[in-house]
């Protein structure tokens, strides 16, 4: 057991060892009463990397002694699954831990389903991706989805200690001490990975000499040059980039400029100018619109301008355009007008465009009653007289709401509500 990594060797081997997760493993949480019930069902697990899925699923599994068999839906082929499947069989159950269980393909699925239907193999899937994303729904309505958190920098704290102190499976016999700054920094640069500030500690002890006293201690410097600097938290294909995506967006739209740099700043770090430029965009005509027309061609300007920099100066122009989104008057109403008229027509209530609005521009039109009686708008005054545009089945339909945000849509709302009353 002592060649296996720390991080390895520290997995729970209960529930109640499980550090984090209370709103899964927490008294009166589904996962524990699901061990207090004595009834494990097939399951996926899912969450960023380090946050202890497969740790998880075996815990479970151990709670309540139950044999446990640990595949891999990459590396494994149909024929390990089915010698798992012929020890259930044997045993009579068997708790299947897959991971990468969104790699699994079409023929190890289709065996394995019969099996978890009837109980036989119960099967704790783990994956970092999506499972409504990525996994195949036959799989997924057979299992329960439970989602992983990242680990704080408390938790963190935790799983150090605990390692530290541990004689069996930790680093208890070494006499390793670890100053306050050193936990510090190992529990805050893993961004909530468990398995990577395990794997720190444990390359700060292996090469750090004992002291005089016999002692191993940990210092901050030591720390810092284990850890090095830690990997983005997503990259451009992950789950987690779309959530850092929609969280840009919706604080650019909550008017929160800081929020919406360091999302920007987030989508920098993992170089996707494309899905920045994209949702800029966006933003500026779904978000704000109306209330400030010109936020749309400054955005594009932006973009425009980023693109011929590249990074790292196309964080300027970026920055200018972001602040200037986050904290404009904000209105939707454009659009969500033409949403209002696109499920009318949608939903059959169009009508016959009304005739003096038909083109007249071909031979026999005026015989026809096409465009007879059309007013010619700047034949009068302001440019404006009252006819009928709508057909006849949708004539008072008022699709457009303007809001009171903004000077342009102010105005706007001014003319339309003249023009409503007139």
């Amino acid at each position: 057991m002592k060649h296996k990594p720390l991080a390895y060797r520290m997995r729970p081997t209960h529930i109640h060892e499980i550090i984090g997760q209370e709103h899964l493993v927490g008294d009166g949480k589904i996962l524990n009463r699901m061990i207090q019930a004595e009834q494990l069902a097939s399951m996926i697990l899912f969450g960023p990397p380090g946050t202890g899925k497969t740790s998880m699923a075996v815990a479970l599994a151990k709670s309540l002694n139950l044999p446990v068999k640990m595949l891999n839906a990459v590396v494994d082929k149909k024929k390990d699954m089915e010698i798992v499947v012929e020890e259930a069989k044997m045993t009579g159950h068997v708790v299947l831990v897959l991971d990468e269980v969104h790699r699994l393909d079409k023929a190890k699925q289709d065996f394995l389903l019969p099996h978890i239907e009837s109980n036989i193999v119960t099967l704790i899937g783990c994956t970092t991706s999506n499972p409504y994303h990525s996994i195949n729904p036959a799989i997924r309505s057979r299992c329960h989805l439970f989602e992983l958190h990242p680990l704080t920098v408390e938790d963190m704290k935790i799983a150090i200690q605990r390692a530290v102190e541990d004689d069996t499976n930790g680093l208890g016999s070494q006499s390793v001490t670890v100053t306050d700054e050193a936990l510090e920094h190992f529990s805050f640069a893993a961004n909530g990975d468990m398995r990577s500030a395990l794997n720190g500690l444990e390359l700060a002890v292996s090469s750090t000499p004992e002291n005089n006293e016999g002692q191993i201690s940990i210092t901050l410097n030591i720390a810092e040059e284990c850890m090095q600097k830690k990997s983005f938290s997503h990259d451009k294909d992950g789950d987690a980039h779309y959530d850092v995506l929609s969280a840009f967006q919706k604080s650019i739209r909550g008017s929160d400029a800081n929020a919406a740099l360091h999302y920007l700043g987030r989508l920098i770090e993992a170089g996707d100018l494309e899905s920045i430029a994209r949702r800029m965009i966006v933003c500026a005509y779904e978000d704000i619109g109306l209330a400030n027309p010109q936020a749309g061609p400054r955005a594009i300007a932006a973009v425009q301008a980023a693109e011929r920099l590249g990074f790292p100066e196309a964080r300027i122009p970026l920055s200018v355009a972001i602040v200037e989104l986050a904290l404009s008057p904000k209105s939707n109403t454009a659009y969500v007008a033409l949403d209002k008229a696109l499920a009318d027509i949608r939903s059959g209530k169009s009508g016959d465009i009304p005739a003096h609005l038909k083109d007249s521009h071909y031979q026999g039109a005026k015989k026809m009653g096409r465009g007879m009686d059309y007013k010619y708008p700047h034949n009068y005054e302001n440019g404006w007289i009252r006819q009928q545009y709508l057909p006849d089945s949708i004539k008072n339909k008022d699709y457009y709401q303007p809001k009171d945000t903004g000077k342009f849509e102010q105005t706007l709302m001014q003319v339309y509500e003249k023009i409503q009353s007139d």
